[in-house]
């Protein structure tokens, strides 16, 4: 059989896309990413946010309900069901919405919606076992409560955040357990321990690694010198005890999509009245986002003009959309490596979808959903257009007029297949997946890739 003429085939292409972007990985830590991604069809839609965007990016279908400067905003970038979860910061009070902007950029409003609705079918063969009414029916339920949002904006109102005050249904004891059970104090005893010398992380090997002599001077001063200059919150000069360093870590085996980037854990004072008020900042090296890959050059050189750097527009990103920025929301340089730093949150937790029993549950957890994304969307927008808050809402409300039926069933369409899609594109991973050495799919796609 003779060779084909082009590499234009969807296994091929999936496997060179995967190794291409795990290539600067170490060989551990691309077993160890690799072996996420095998473990189900919605853990590879988590770790593989590329193949979505690269997809996704031309798709005609954005014409119909937006493409247009007027419907774009501040997206969160990775929009999927286990990025809605419990959260809560420096005030200790507990929240439930997104915490999590690595992946935001600028862009046109259906993007998240796409990925977020695709996320729901994955969630729901996986953890909630509905059919493909109740599946069709959660769909309709997300999509009309994200358009009820923007709605309500429209002629002024101003829903309350879901906290433990305002919770409601099942969400409730779900936060109330969070609060229970979460502490600063518990987070402190989990990861620090008290000693001679003071606090100090943890002996946490599967967790945490200690820095080599050279790298802990650099973050230290990194610390101490240009994160405190890039604080959001305005944070006075007085307060230079505050951010005393006590300890630093390297932090090991987190995230799925962002496994392999450089991550650490430093203990800083905090305030001084109390044993557990120490802080953990989280610094976490910065990537562009999965969307930016997909711009044209001239694109790509205005994103630069706007954001220097990905400390930078990571910052711009939480500020925008983050219901309650987090106070030590900063950023330094380790090298020619950017790292955006924020506090660890005492509160973080997933809402366990899998303990849902039946589909009028699972409709009222994804109208939370909904609204939570529009609510997103509506402060990013506010953020990129000032002068005229409500100019977003009113350009999707104005596309979406009478054709709320076509809009829904249009994106319940695309979830499903796309939702095939990636079962399908998961099936071909597990099956090249490579042995225990990670280098098998590497080698073979980037040797085709250099041959193609």
């Amino acid at each position: 059989m003779s060779q084909p003429l082009t590499r234009h085939n969807r296994p091929r292409q999936v496997l060179d896309a995967i190794a291409a972007a795990n290539a600067d990985l170490s060989e551990a830590d691309r077993t160890a990413k690799f072996d996420k991604l095998a473990t189900s069809p919605y853990r590879f839609f988590r770790g593989t946010n590329h193949l979505y965007w690269s997809d996704v990016w031309h798709d005609w279908r954005f014409a119909l309900f937006g493409g247009l400067p007027e419907t774009q905003t501040w997206l969160q970038g990775d929009a999927h069901a286990y990025n809605f979860g419990a959260y809560g910061h420096h005030d200790d009070d507990v929240r439930y919405g997104m915490d999590d902007f690595d992946d935001a950029l600028i862009g046109d409003y259906q993007y998240d919606l796409w990925r977020l609705a695709t996320s729901l079918v994955l969630d729901v063969r996986e953890n909630v076992e509905l059919s493909r009414k109740g599946t069709r029916r959660a769909l309709r339920a997300l999509l009309e409560s994200y358009h009820d949002e923007l709605v309500g904006h429209t002629r002024g109102e101003t829903p309350a955040a879901v906290t433990l005050d305002t919770a409601k249904g099942f969400l409730k004891p779900f936060m109330q357990e969070v609060a229970d059970k979460h502490s600063r104090e518990r987070m402190l005893d989990k990861w620090t321990q008290q000693g001679a010398e003071g606090r100090r992380f943890a002996e946490r090997p599967d967790k945490l690694v200690g820095l080599p002599a050279h790298i802990a001077s650099q973050l230290r001063k990194a610390i101490e010198e240009e994160y405190r200059q890039t604080l959001q919150s305005g944070r006075s000069e007085a307060e230079r005890g505050h951010f005393r360093v006590k300890d630093m870590a390297r932090r090991i085996n987190a995230g799925t999509g962002s496994l392999g980037r450089e991550r650490f854990y430093v203990l800083i004072e905090g305030g001084r009245d109390h044993e557990h008020d120490d802080v953990i900042l989280d610094v976490k090296e910065q990537a562009p986002p999965e969307g930016w890959r997909q711009m044209t050059r001239d694109e790509k050189q205005a994103w630069r003009n706007a954001f220097p750097h990905e400390g930078v527009r990571h910052a711009a990103a939480f500020c925008a959309i983050a219901e309650h920025p987090d106070i030590y929301l900063g950023w330094l340089h380790l090298g020619d490596k950017v790292f955006s730093v924020r506090e660890r949150s005492p509160f973080k937790e997933d809402f366990p979808t899998h303990k849902i029993d039946g589909a009028k549950p699972y409709r009222k957890l994804v109208r939370n959903w909904g609204r939570i994304l529009a609510r997103e969307h509506l402060r990013g927008a506010r953020a990129l257009h000032q002068d005229d808050p409500a100019r977003f809402a009113r350009s999707v409300c104005t596309r979406l007029d009478g054709r709320l039926d076509h809009f829904v069933e249009m994106i319940s369409m695309f979830a499903v297949s796309y939702a095939d899609c990636v079962t399908q594109d998961y099936r071909t991973f597990v099956e090249a997946k490579p042995d225990s050495s990670g280098s098998t799919l590497g080698a073979e796609s980037n040797g085709r890739a250099q041959r193609g």
